[in-house]
């Protein structure tokens, strides 16, 4: 709770994975990769109640493990590969207020994001709700500055991505910022079936280390380089 306000965190994850198998419980330093997550919501200083939304037997054994809750399983046509997120947050918003339980907003973590740590989502939930909006996301800075890339035409021919110079310096070029998917805060009371939570409004920026997106087999070699990094410096 923060400011009076009861916050749930959902960690959604589906059984279904392409890149690799068993994904969301895929060995990570000895750990599985949901576990990450989850521990970093328990240590939360402001997380109320910590959801694993999944359809899957397996996942919910492991992340029960773990002191999460799964109250129940995911509907099947809220797991299927066309599903979007939104649909699985709101069927378990939706269920757990048909149980009684109403939270104030939404931290929504997903488990391919191991790095995150629980003073991230602190600091997160602080600057959403002290700055009194309704959304919050994510991001890390771009290190391949748009104004660099280029789309390629039917005839092969590079097309600039920005209609600006490329002729300036460096460090004269304006910072961006990606949505990194790693925290996603909203106001429940806002969220709908057609949200889309890649629209948040306030951005959390984090930094380059922390930043890991778990799809294919070669993103659990970066991950483990850099938690063995992070461990090794103290700052995990």
């Amino acid at each position: 709770m923060y400011k009076d306000k009861k916050i749930l965190a959902i960690i959604p994850a589906r059984g279904g994975s392409k890149g690799i198998k068993n994904k969301n419980i895929v060995d990570l330093c000895n750990r599985p990769l949901i576990s990450y997550s989850i521990i970093a919501a328990l240590e939360s200083k402001y997380i109320d109640k910590v959801v694993v939304s999944t359809d899957s037997e397996e996942i919910a054994e492991v992340a029960r493990n773990y002191d999460a809750e799964v109250p129940f399983l995911r509907p099947k046509e809220f797991a299927s590969d066309t599903a979007k997120t939104i649909d699985a947050v709101m069927h378990c918003i939706e269920t757990l207020e048909e149980m009684g339980q109403t939270y104030d907003y939404l931290v929504l973590l997903q488990p391919t994001q191991p790095l995150r740590q629980a003073y991230h989502i602190d600091e997160a939930i602080e600057l959403l709700m002290d700055k009194d909006e309704v959304s919050l996301i994510s991001v890390r800075r771009v290190i391949d500055h748009p104004i660099l890339i280029r789309t390629i035409d039917e005839v092969g021919n590079g097309v600039n991505l920005m209609n600006q110079s490329s002729t300036q310096r460096r460090q004269d070029f304006k910072q961006y910022y990606k949505v990194n998917g790693s925290i996603y805060i909203n106001k429940i009371d806002q969220l709908t079936y057609e949200t889309s939570l890649n629209d948040n409004k306030v951005c959390y920026i984090m930094e380059d280390q922390y930043d890991i997106d778990i799809d294919e087999h070669f993103d659990l070699s970066i991950a483990e380089l850099k938690l063995t990094n992070l461990k090794s410096n103290n700052k995990y």
